[in-house]
């Protein structure tokens, strides 16, 4: 037995007995045989004349996920714990999740089991406690989690690597080490055999520990944790990754819900809108009624079909993949955590998006799948559906080469295309080397735009800098989008809170928004507004605003370029929304509702056959001396209780942008009718303020419209006016 008492000692004391232990197991058989050995291993570990006993986590630290702070030596003993070193931006620590995930629904606090998290900070944005409460909620970490902002217990065992496992006895006598990801077996093995010797001899404990999760404090929002957001060109409607909902929801402009499609927890199902799954979704790209979708912790790319309301499974097998070449057909080819993805030509004759490239975080690499026949640069013909690595070697470096192969990446997390000249390129948000790189599409070549320094392998060249090329400096950058109409690139510089703008001719990089705290203000311009964490961001209506998805704030925020202005886009549930399924009753009461002051108009029957168009023109008055709200979402939206077969294939919902130029709505009666009668409400909110935009008020009106509908062919039904004064 060895002796006990808390010696502080590096995990290099483990390195001699566990290496002859790892080799051993390499020629071991059958389970029984590594069972065996690891015991053994327990034995002469726990024989030795001192324990290898790991420090006291250090006073004052910051807990998460507990009722109060943790003691190794008081609340820790008799349990085996696994110490997970980790920082939160770190792609192999967030695929070692689901290991950890396994071994907690394996083993609890009461068969002798703890996982405790120890925080260990990469960036100076990763030290701040709100930020870890965002991460640990964004990946569902439901085990104790320390803050160590100052890394000093990673510094008193000398740990090197993110992430690293320390498995522990019962009395903070290090057992194992388990070094980077990849190691699920070993783990489990370690932990089984480590439990099952100490319980042999009595040493276990089978008291709990006091949990208490910081997510179950927090209120319910629209979104949460949304990573990512793109616009529709041809329909104007946004695709936001709603990513802490595990779902897609696309939404006309003023934030009306057309489709949610997954969520609320995670899964992997393909099928039908009402079944299908998603787990921690980030980039989407949307052509044609196609949405493919970078479904980053299921590994895999999916397929979403807005007309036939499907979803399915192009690329990936559903397991994390560690291809580095690829080149097989997609749904056969293992892939790693895609994090973002992009439309873009290949060199085909027929100029078309025929390729979606995918920011494959997990390998630290950019790859294509093959949307269609093509060719990509120094590539021979590839078939429709092949997918395969582009650029970067799979080390995770900040490498630039005319060879794309031979050039690094690290953590590749943001995509956009300029494929005009003279710019003929994909921009890369490289995160973890905390640059904007480019990937030219003519020759496949990799060069530095800004950010970073030159030594390829100096992962820790970040910064909160203006200026050009390498002397700015960015940290963590998660997405970029390309503005077209003015030749320049808008970076969300996501540990810095801030969105940033370059010009690629000149490579120089400046501020657009916010002030570096992490906070939620939105104020009257770009320079006083604040951002946290934002991952994704995209260019619409024609250049003139800019959607940012923040993050940590869990929402969209819209940034108008040429006002200077900044606004929420409200996220709001629509009556006709097919939100996880066709027309479910239970979500209907999350609906915006009108105020109870609104008025509500019974309008006289119109008779209407299948097939005819009715119109509806509004011509509401304001009181005088008022305007609409800037910026605010007044709007319409149909509802049809107990009758909703009535709005398929409708549009909705509208905005309503001037009151001298009001919307005619317009509702073509189904040929297909469930029913011969029923009443078509559409509701109507205006904001407005005074002239002087001293007092500013919403308000609200329901007209109903009651319809027969027969067989009998109708006469041209003349417009119906929807009329009020406020």
């Amino acid at each position: 037995m060895a002796a006990s008492g808390p010696r502080s000692c590096s995990l290099s004391g483990l390195l001699p007995a566990q290496t002859s232990l790892e080799y051993a197991l390499l020629d071991a058989v059958t389970q029984e045989e590594k069972d065996s050995l690891v015991y053994q291993y327990l034995q002469k570990v726990d024989g030795w004349e001192q324990d290898l006993s790991v420090p006291e986590f250090p006073e004052g630290l910051e807990w998460l996920n507990t009722e109060e702070s943790i003691s190794v030596y008081k609340d820790l003993c008799g349990k085996v714990v696994v110490l997970d070193f980790f920082t939160y931006c770190c792609i192999n620590c967030i695929h070692l999740l689901p290991d950890l995930h396994a071994l907690e629904h394996s083993y609890s606090d009461k068969d002798g089991l703890l996982i405790v998290g120890v925080h260990s900070a990469k960036f100076p944005n990763e030290k701040v406690l709100d930020n870890v409460k965002s991460a640990i909620l964004r990946y569902n970490i439901t085990h104790p989690v320390v803050n160590d902002a100052d890394a000093s217990l990673w510094q008193e065992l000398e740990v090197s690597c993110w992430p690293t496992l320390i498995i522990l006895g019962p009395r903070g006598n290090m057992l194992f080490s388990l070094i980077g990801e990849g190691h699920r077996e070993k783990l489990f093995l370690y932990t089984s055999i480590a439990l099952k010797y100490y319980k042999d001899r009595g040493q276990i404990r089978d008291n709990k520990i006091g949990i208490k999760l910081y997510k179950d404090s927090l209120p319910s929002s629209p979104l949460l944790f949304p990573g990512k957001v793109t616009v529709d060109q041809v329909s104007n409607r946004l695709v936001i990754a709603d990513t802490g909902h595990h779902r897609i929801l696309v939404v006309w402009r003023n934030g009306q819900i057309q489709y949610s499609i997954g969520g609320p927890n995670p899964g992997r199902k393909d099928g039908m809108f009402s079944e299908s799954t998603f787990n921690s979704p980030q980039g989407v790209a949307i052509m044609d009624n196609i949405i493919y979708v970078a479904d980053t912790e299921n590994h895999l790319i999916r397929k979403i079909d807005l007309e036939a309301e499907m979803v399915s499974t192009v690329a990936g097998i559903g397991i994390q993949g560690t291809d580095k070449e690829g080149g097989a057909k997609g749904e056969e080819q293992p892939i790693s955590s895609p994090w973002d993805v992009v439309f873009g030509r290949s060199g085909s004759e027929v100029q078309r998006d025929d390729i979606l490239w995918i920011a494959m975080a997990g390998t630290h690499q950019i790859w294509a799948f093959l949307l269609d026949c093509g060719r990509l640069p120094k590539k021979n013909e590839l078939k429709k559906g092949t997918c395969l690595r582009f650029a970067g070697s799979g080390n995770e470096e900040n490498r630039n080469n005319s060879y794309p192969h031979k050039a690094g990446f690290a953590q590749p997390s943001g995509l956009s295309l300029a494929s005009e000249d003279p710019w003929s390129c994909l921009f890369v948000a490289d995160s973890e080397s905390s640059t904007v790189r480019t990937v030219s599409l003519k020759d496949g070549a990799v060069k530095h735009l800004v950010g970073g320094e030159r030594d390829p392998m100096n992962l820790f060249a970040f910064g909160d800098v203006d200026g050009v090329g390498i002397n700015a400096k960015l940290q963590h950058p998660l997405g970029v989008t390309w503005d077209k109409k003015r030749n320049l690139l808008y970076v969300a510089d996501s540990y810095n809170h801030k969105i940033k703008v370059v010009d690629p001719k000149t490579k120089n990089c400046t501020t657009l928004a916010g002030t570096g705290d992490a906070s939620n203000v939105i104020g009257s311009n770009f320079t006083n507004s604040t951002f946290n964490e934002p991952g994704g961001l995209c260019i619409g209506e024609n250049g003139q605003l800019l959607y940012v998805a923040d993050t940590n704030n869990h929402q969209i925020k819209v940034m108008d370029l040429e006002t200077k202005t900044v606004s929420v886009l409200p996220v709001l549930r629509s009556e006709s929304a097919m939100v996880d399924g066709p027309f479910l009753a239970e979500k209907q009461k999350t609906l915006p509702r009108l105020p109870k002051s609104a008025p509500g108009i019974r309008l006289s029957p119109v008779a209407a056959s299948p097939g005819q168009t009715l119109q509806f023109k509004l011509r509401l008055d304001l009181p005088s001396g008022t305007k609409l709200t800037e910026g605010a979402p007044s709007c319409w939206f149909l509802s049809a209780e107990g009758n909703e077969w009535l709005l398929q294939g409708q549009i909705p919902s509208g905005e309503i942008e001037s009151i001298s130029s009001q919307p005619t709505i317009s509702l073509q009666i189904p040929g297909d009718c469930l029913s011969l009668e029923a009443v078509l409400s559409i509701s109507v909110f205006l904001y407005y303020c005074s002239a002087d935009s001293s007092a500013c008020m919403m308000k609200g009106i329901l007209f109903r419209q009651p319809l027969q509908i027969t067989d009998t062919q109708q006469d041209s039904i003349p417009p119906v006016e929807l009329q009020c004064i406020f």
